[in-house]
């Protein structure tokens, strides 16, 4: 099973030949950040659906008690590259809220029910974050 930055150097050399379809048959995206702190570009391998043309993404960290590195890099700089198997593009990230929050994870936790079980083991709102594209 492929995980981490193996998932990511393994996807990109393939254009997602390998790795797009991940464990349930789940798509996933590669997402780059900028570090907030280090200012190095950051990626990450995400489950996704597609959404009114846009990629949704959930910033679960497993349920932990903080939200993963790629989002607090997002909020600080909202402005990244997403790749869908050989598609590359720039994108600027957004969190959803209210009932367009609702509705997503709803369609997330179709196709990963795990967040559910993520959701109940922390206090923290886990964010459901659009990518909308650029070009």
């Amino acid at each position: 099973m492929l995980f981490g930055d193996d998932h990511v150097r393994r996807y990109e050399e393939t254009d997602g030949e390998v790795g797009y379809t991940w464990l349930k048959g789940t798509p996933i995206l590669i997402l780059t950040t900028k570090g907030r702190r280090s200012g190095q570009p950051r990626k990450s391998a995400l489950i996704f659906v597609e959404h009114d043309g846009h990629h949704v993404v959930v910033a679960s960290n497993g349920g932990a008690l903080d939200h993963p590195a790629w989002y607090k890099n997002l909020v600080a700089d909202p402005e990244v590259r997403v790749q869908v198997k050989a598609d590359k593009f720039a994108a600027r990230a957004r969190t959803a809220t209210g009932e367009e929050r609702a509705a997503l994870w709803a369609r997330m936790a179709e196709i990963w029910p795990d967040y559910d079980e993520y959701q109940r083991k922390t206090e923290r709102e886990i964010p459901v974050v659009v990518l909308e594209r650029l070009d």
